[in-house]
């Protein structure tokens, strides 16, 4: 299960609600449920206090029933770890005087100059933020999640740093790609100290932003290898290779998408997601447009040329929360299309 941000955690604490909603899914035959985007210890982490925390004594409570009821219906969990940088908006709850962070203060969007409209962080937020991560990680295998996933995708703070337009920083952290791997590695360094040995640390990854869809990490497999290289070393487990549409090649002249080339490139396990079951991409679900079920056929072949070694499944699983047992008993006939009144609910 793909990590779909429902914000139905009221002041940051998951309820019995969002336990039974994961849970449903592990009945359902979901094997592994990466959850929603929770907010590390940091003040300015995140942008709605509806969004669940993974700090505070009552948050990890919550988060600790949640593993319970997916271990009992025999699934596994990892929690997503989130910062969001400077995708928060001015004034955001939970802690609305907290300012906007990135690794230059520039914003995402609408402007090519570079003009500084956050906080550019300094070499105490950088640690800050490692060692939150950190903790964050430590907490997850303290609660007994299987593992844990640093999002580092969709221009959030991880990705901030990764991508060229919001990263100008003159000093270690900013310059070529391998240089601007640096705060993610150091990231996952910390995560990978902070757990033991053969605690999964997964690493979500993408090319395109929220509001840039066409933006690039890398524009050839030599610069993606340069991306990945520091981050392997750090300790990542898994590459969680996000793309809008998985059945889409990532560079010219091979058929292989973002999760095939990072697992060719950096020979670590792969999962690969995108519009998995449905025939359209999730930006028209924001737009109030319902999905028809798409098959699945192509994705079993590409499963099995070994391209990549996990799929992970978003909107398909809010319409049905038993899609994984009827793909694999062959009931396809069965499966609930995709309806926008699902992103109103938690089922």
């Amino acid at each position: 299960m793909a990590p779909m941000t429902r914000q139905f955690s009221p002041g940051g604490v998951p309820g019995s609600d969002v336990a039974q909603y994961y849970a449903r899914r592990a009945a359902g035959g979901v094997g592994l449920i990466i959850t929603e985007g929770t907010y590390i210890d940091h003040d300015s982490a995140g942008t709605s206090d509806r969004v669940p925390r993974f700090h505070g004594q009552d948050a990890l409570a919550g988060w600790a029933a949640v593993v319970e009821a997916v271990h009992r219906e025999g699934g596994r969990i990892v929690p997503q770890l989130w910062h969001v940088g400077m995708a928060r908006a001015a004034g955001a709850p939970p802690v609305p005087q907290a300012p906007r962070v990135g690794p230059s203060g520039i914003a995402l969007t609408g402007d090519e100059a570079g003009t500084q409209a956050g906080h550019a962080m300094t070499a105490a937020d950088l640690d800050d933020v490692v060692a939150a991560f950190a903790a964050g990680a430590a907490a997850a295998e303290a609660l007994g999640f299987d593992g844990v996933e640093l999002h580092g995708a969709h221009g959030y703070l991880i990705d901030q740093f990764l991508w060229s337009h919001t990263n100008r920083r003159q000093d270690g952290y900013g310059g070529d790609i391998a240089s601007r791997a640096r705060f993610a590695a150091e990231i996952v360094s910390a995560c990978r100290r902070a757990v033991s040995a053969d605690f999964p640390v997964i690493l979500r990854m993408s090319q395109w932003k929220m509001g840039d869809y066409q933006a690039r990490l890398a524009e050839s497999p030599k610069e993606l290898e340069g991306l990945l290289t520091p981050l392997v070393e750090a300790g990542v487990d898994i590459f969680h290779c996000s793309t809008r549409r998985y059945w889409q090649p990532e560079f010219d002249g091979s058929d292989l998408n973002l999760a095939g080339w990072a697992k060719k490139l950096s020979g670590k396990p792969t999962i690969s997601v995108g519009s998995v079951g449905l025939d359209n991409e999730f930006t028209q679900a924001f737009q109030g447009q319902d999905s028809a079920v798409r098959d699945i056929d192509a994705l079993l072949d590409t499963l099995e040329r070994d391209e990549f070694d996990l799929i992970a499944v978003g909107r398909a699983l809010l319409g049905d929360p038993d899609w994984a047992a009827k793909v694999l008993g062959g009931r396809t006939n069965e499966l609930r299309p995709f309806s926008t009144e699902a992103l109103r609910t938690l089922h």
